[in-house]
């Protein structure tokens, strides 16, 4: 696992963290049931506090991107990636209800569009 936090970054270094792991496992660096360090572990390999570290692995187990599994330590869970399944069904919700207040696919899509194109 390669986690590289940035002093400079807007993001907390546990956001840092967090956001790469999330990467990793989308684009299959880190696949399900692979074991990765522990908070202790990481938290040595990239100079930020335990603490840092173990918020992050909170939050990721907290969405389901990762499994505790006491003393055998910390995977990636089996479920595949639960954060594009969370994607998915807010697009779907957003979708449900721009058409109930009578909204077309083309309006739905301009609206989308230019959200993506504000800046953050």
């Amino acid at each position: 696992m390669d986690i590289q936090i940035d002093p400079g970054s807007p993001h907390a270094p546990y956001d840092q963290d967090r956001l790469q792991i999330i990467e990793q496992v989308r684009d299959g660096r880190l696949i399900a049931g692979t074991k990765i360090p522990t908070v202790r572990a990481l938290a040595a390999d990239i100079g930020i506090a335990p603490n840092t570290v173990a918020k992050a692995y909170r939050e990721l187990a907290e969405a389901g991107v990762i499994d505790t599994r006491g003393k055998q330590g910390t995977f990636i869970a089996e479920s595949g990636d639960p954060t594009r399944s969370r994607a998915e069904a807010a697009v779907t919700r957003l979708v449900r209800e721009l058409r109930e207040v009578g909204m077309n696919n083309d309006d739905v899509l301009r609206l989308v569009r230019a959200a993506l194109k504000a800046p953050r």
